[in-house]
């Protein structure tokens, strides 16, 4: 499956969420999104993440942004995971990696001289119109936030608040 292009449609799924409700990337039409993938719930460096989406929340909000975390995890785990820390968002369940592959963050990766296939934690930023604005991949947590929040803004400034 080929990778999403910027400037392209945003590719449309519909997954379930930690609260029971489902979650359809179209619906969110006329609202910027930032959708982030991880690999896996209750784990150091995603509740970390998961914590600073949840720390900056009022932010994104301000600017008429929608957060949605995905990863392979259920929604049982994500309802667990989103309780214990107060994530404020919704967390989706995409358990049959259909919505990772479309966005080609399934991939093959090396840990300590290990190669296994998992979520590579990567962020797309969408705009009014559904399209693919911005993706950062391999993401590394240090400035990530301020990165989202800075390309949010320029979108703005190309556009968005006409």
């Amino acid at each position: 499956m080929s990778a999403p292009i910027v400037g392209r449609k945003a590719p449309d799924f519909t997954l379930p969420t930690g609260d029971g409700g489902t979650f359809t990337l179209s619906e969110q039409k006329g609202k910027k999104v930032v959708l982030y993938f991880y690999p896996k719930d209750q784990t150091p460096t995603c509740t970390k993440q998961a914590c600073e989406f949840r720390d900056w929340h009022g932010k994104f909000a301000e600017l008429g942004v929608v957060v949605v975390g995905v990863s392979p995890d259920s929604a049982a785990s994500h309802a667990k995971f989103a309780e214990k820390h107060a994530l404020p968002f919704p967390l989706l369940a995409d358990e049959d990696l259909k919505v990772c592959k479309k966005y080609d963050v399934w991939r093959l990766k090396k840990m300590y001289g290990r190669e296994y296939t998992g979520v590579e934690r990567s962020t797309f930023l969408i705009d009014e119109k559904g399209r693919l604005a911005r993706e950062w991949r391999k993401v590394r947590l240090a400035g990530h936030i301020d990165a989202v929040l800075a390309a949010i803004g320029e979108l703005d400034q190309i556009g968005g608040k006409e």
